[in-house]
């Protein structure tokens, strides 16, 4: 399978590295031991989204985290013509609003977390 490998951590990183402007956000968030907003993980993953080409196939780890960001993601895939064809939780604290978001919407979910569902 050729899938790309995109996390919000990996993408953060890369603009802490570089030095951007969402880079020294991101950096200042950390430093005082505060997680990086939502909106600042929406804005690289928007990026991320709209860079590639389209129909790609892609594996995103951690992201959507949040019901808001499920919701905004979906509204890209829409965007597209896209859809998501299944996921996988792989950490049993992952928000139950996502998963449910999922699950009502038919997706296959599998994973740490829907064995203990």
């Amino acid at each position: 399978m050729n899938l790309e490998h995109v996390s919000p951590a990996s993408l953060v990183q890369q603009e802490i590295s570089r030095r951007t402007p969402s880079g020294q956000q991101a950096a200042l968030a950390l430093a005082h031991g505060s997680a990086v907003p939502d909106q600042l993980q929406l804005a690289l993953l928007r990026k991320w989204f709209w860079a590639r080409k389209p129909d790609a196939g892609f594996l995103l780890d951690g992201f959507p985290a949040t019901l808001l960001q499920a919701l905004v993601f979906d509204e890209w895939l829409d965007a597209r013509d896209e859809t998501l064809t299944a996921g996988f939780v792989a950490d049993p604290l992952a928000a139950d609003s996502v998963v449910t978001h999922y699950r009502t919407q038919g997706l296959p979910i599998s994973g740490a977390r829907s064995a203990a569902a």
